[in-house]
């Protein structure tokens, strides 16, 4: 079984054998590791000028850093990010995408779950705009619903064109961020108003058009959960421990509903002992295999300033304990 096929079985809560799945959302340290930069490190200010020859390097490139990264640490699927620039703000990148998916499938095969970003939700804002976008939800809600509709619409367009490229895709990631550690930047009635209708209906659409997808957002998400899953995501990430979210409770309310993803805390892997990481690392396994529908990673990603030797403790202890027996 092929991890790509092994992490599409978790994602529908089948039952497996042999090593629980695994993978990052980001797995920044792609230099120290396998001696590549990180696509998402790099300067394309000279990508115009570049010749297609040079192009056509640099994407492979890129590739080889996915792959490679995934065959180290035995992921089962890769997210591949927006190059060379953010989609929508060059004219050219959905193509630039396009070519980098075509490119692991040629090196790679079908050895690997395939994503790309793909979540026209709004998320926090950030504080330069802030007090707009709340003074928008009070005073001209109906701004927000155009702009999130022109958003979704967008989202809808781009996923037509991956169709077309059949094979290429599996799935998408919707990476807007709805919390804080404390509580949710949405309240209830606000998240069922400004977000729920639109992330249900980008969800349904990929759904309808063969994609799965994979619902992430940090903090303490556990006061929005269930509208969330209502939404119908085959899986939410990341189960942020820092955001008191306890990975036995969402397993418990929804693990028969939707594949959970994550929950070792990214703060312990920076600040805690080994010891602390290592118990961290097994509490997640223990909690989070049992039945099935799990997926093995952090409560993030394996972000940049990381010391390797953790992320490596870290694969260490799922390699040799995250196995169904």
């Amino acid at each position: 079984m092929t991890p790509r096929i092994k992490f599409i079985k978790a994602l529908k809560r089948e039952k497996i054998e042999g090593h629980v799945p695994h993978f990052e959302l980001v797995f920044f340290l792609t230099m120290e590791s396998i001696g590549r930069i990180h696509p998402s490190h790099r300067n394309y200010s000279q990508w115009y000028q570049m010749s297609r020859n040079e192009r056509k390097l640099h994407l492979k490139d890129m590739a080889l850093s996915y792959i490679e990264i995934a065959e180290k640490y035995n992921h089962s699927a890769i997210f591949v990010h927006p190059n060379p620039g953010p989609i929508g703000e060059m004219p050219d990148d959905m193509e630039a995408t396009r070519e980098i998916l075509e490119t692991i499938r040629e090196l790679s095969g079908d050895k690997y779950f395939l994503m790309i970003h793909g979540d026209p939700t709004h998320p926090i804002p950030t504080g330069d705009t802030m007090m707009d976008f709340t003074t928008k939800m009070y005073e001209e809600p109906e701004i927000l619903h155009d702009e999130t509709k022109e958003r979704v619409e967008f989202a809808m367009q781009l996923c037509d064109k991956m169709k077309r490229h059949s094979g290429l895709l599996d799935g998408y990631a919707l990476c807007s961020d709805y919390c804080f550690n404390a509580n949710p930047f949405y309240s209830n009635e606000m998240f069922a108003e400004f977000v729920q209708p639109y992330l249900k209906e980008i969800l349904a659409y990929y759904r309808a058009n063969g994609f799965y997808s994979i619902k992430h957002t940090d903090g303490n998400v556990m006061p929005i959960l269930n509208q969330i899953v209502e939404c119908q995501p085959d899986a939410i990430h990341s189960l942020d421990p820092q955001g008191y979210v306890d990975l036995k409770e969402a397993k418990r309310l929804y693990g028969d509903k939707v594949c959970l993803i994550g929950n070792v805390n990214c703060g312990l892997m920076q600040t805690g002992t080994e010891e602390e990481l290592v118990a961290d690392v097994r509490r997640s396994l223990q909690e989070g295999m049992p039945g099935y529908g799990y997926i093995f990673s952090s409560s993030n990603c394996a972000f940049t300033g990381l010391d390797l030797r953790r992320y490596e403790l870290i694969h260490k202890i799922w390699r040799e304990e995250g196995i169904y027996h």
